[in-house]
């Protein structure tokens, strides 16, 4: 095969294969139960996104009614890779503060770069934050102001998620069977959901794969079609 032949092909495999596509992806959010425990520490509330269970303890005031938030506007709820914000209704209601206890989520089945949908985080003049794990690293998708309290884009810093009226999406890298947090602060109540990228459990791979397979397939077929015509490389 010709070496610029070659190099072409591989190094437009390799392209396909670093860049990233930035593209949205379809969440399957999670549907509450009415059920639930109320306490600040030992609360606890259950889920199911779609057919797999989700488990929730820590933290409870309340789980929201199906009517309550809009979770909008969508443009707030969505953006970067999270295709579509949360149906209106449900998320859990905490209000944080030094007597609360650890948070926990636990996914029946593991769950491949999680969403977290976070409403009215702190207020004006009273920040609150949640405070993940340095092993549970994460990137915001998109924020604004939320169409029951207005507000603004959620920050980060760290490993932690900031809000002084905050509202916003944020999605978290690797695959996790739990996800840990704190609310050290005390502010009248925020919220939030959790979803998942498409089918629950599966290890999906990355969308650039099967462009970067045809890439190498294509080399493989160049060097086969040159060696049937005599052509050494």
């Amino acid at each position: 095969m010709r070496p610029k032949i070659a190099a072409t092909v591989v190094g437009f495999a390799l392209a396909i294969l670093t860049s990233g596509t930035g593209s949205a992806t379809t969440i399957t959010w999670a549907a509450w139960s009415s059920v639930y425990t109320a306490g600040s520490t030992g609360g606890k509330a259950t889920a199911t996104i779609g057919s797999d269970a989700v488990t929730y303890s820590g933290e409870v005031i309340s789980v929201f009614p199906p009517s309550f938030p809009s979770w909008g506007p969508a443009t707030t709820f969505s953006g970067g890779t999270v295709g579509n914000p949360p149906p209106p209704g449900g998320g859990v209601q905490l209000q944080g503060g030094a007597a609360t206890s650890t948070d926990t989520l636990t996914f029946a089945t593991p769950v491949v770069n999680p969403v977290m949908a976070i409403i009215s985080l702190g207020a004006p003049g009273n920040s609150a934050s949640f405070v993940f794990n340095s092993s549970e690293p994460f990137t915001i998708q998109s924020g604004g102001p939320s169409a029951e309290f207005g507000g603004t884009i959620i920050t980060q810093s760290g490993n932690s998620v900031l809000g002084s009226e905050g509202n916003g999406t944020i999605q978290f890298i690797g695959t996790y069977s739990t996800i840990s947090w704190t609310n050290p602060n005390q502010e009248f109540w925020y919220a939030f959901t959790v979803g998942a990228p498409g089918t629950v459990g599966a290890v999906p791979l990355p969308a650039t794969l099967p462009l970067f397979a045809s890439g190498l397939g294509a080399l493989g077929l160049l060097g086969w079609r040159r060696k049937r015509k005599g052509i050494s490389a």
